[in-house]
């Protein structure tokens, strides 16, 4: 299994990040169901003291069950928070992101953007410009986008939602419905042409479904990961969407079953320093 890359020091190190560390030892819990403190402080080349530290702060925030010498899966829940995912297919993200600014007229627009990972990398890629106005429901992406003074920035109301730092439910569905998006950028937990864009949580899908349904141009942003995957929530058919940007890790089958469906797909290769490229259709 493959390990993320940290910072360069850390990679000169053969050691990772502590946000990239916990990511990692979530992603291979909920693979094997179980981990040792021992195998861990192996893998990741660290102490066994700085893994309990890990799993300690881990379990405090219920994402797993310390037990003596290690920590078992939580069943309740397979969903990572944005905080732990964003350390995953790091430069994949980057690479879909800066595909993405690329659809964003250079004449006044007004973009909607739904919580994700792959949807925060967009917001950090979106140019100064005093003529766009970005309409979100996360938190985090309000955050990063209400200290560009140039961009207008409109948040809607909604409940928090912890795991994706997104304003959810009915008072968000209300601000949507008055509002006109000209491309909504979508961050979705799996996209399947039978399953349609899916979403762990029912509040989060119709919220987002919502903002699909207010603009003109709908692009799914997902990594190779999401696709072919289905999860609880359905936001939107295939057919709902005008395009997907992707990277080079997504199967071919999946990939050419979208298409089929009448989608543009561009798949980008995320590949840390490689260049951007774009797949025909």
């Amino acid at each position: 299994m493959s390990i993320p890359a940290g910072s360069a020091a850390d990679r000169r190190r053969g050691r990772l990040a502590r946000p990239e560390r916990m990511a990692q030892i979530l992603h291979e819990l909920s693979a094997s169901g179980s981990l040792h403190v021992g195998d861990l402080s192996r893998r990741f080349g660290v102490s066994e003291a700085t893994l309990r530290r890990d799993l300690t702060a881990l379990e405090e925030q219920r994402l797993l069950t310390r037990t003596h010498g290690g920590a078992l899966a939580q069943d309740v829940d397979h969903e990572l928070p944005v905080r732990y995912r964003e350390s995953r297919s790091r430069e994949a993200k980057r690479a879909i992101a800066r595909e993405a600014v690329r659809r964003v007229p250079a004449e006044p627009h007004v973009i909607g953007l739904t919580g994700g990972s792959t949807t925060a990398a967009l917001a950090k890629e979106l140019p100064q410009r005093a003529d766009l106005t970005v309409v979100t429901n996360a938190l985090n992406t309000a955050m990063d986008l209400v200290l560009r003074p140039r961009v207008k920035l409109v948040v809607v109301g909604g409940v928090s939602r912890p795991r994706s730092y997104e304003l959810v439910g009915p008072w968000a569905e209300q601000v949507l419905a008055s509002i006109n998006i000209g491309t909504a950028f979508i961050g979705v937990d799996g996209i399947d042409v039978a399953g349609g864009l899916t979403t762990h949580d029912e509040n989060e899908a119709r919220t987002n479904r919502a903002m699909l349904c207010r603009a003109q141009r709908v692009v799914v942003v997902a990594d190779g990961s999401k696709l072919g995957e289905r999860t609880l929530a359905r936001i939107a058919d295939v057919g709902e969407i005008h395009e997907l940007i992707t990277d080079s890790t997504a199967g071919p089958e999946a990939v050419a079953a979208i298409r089929a469906a009448g989608v543009r797909v561009t798949v980008v290769d995320g590949r840390p320093g490689k260049a951007v490229k774009r797949s025909p259709g």
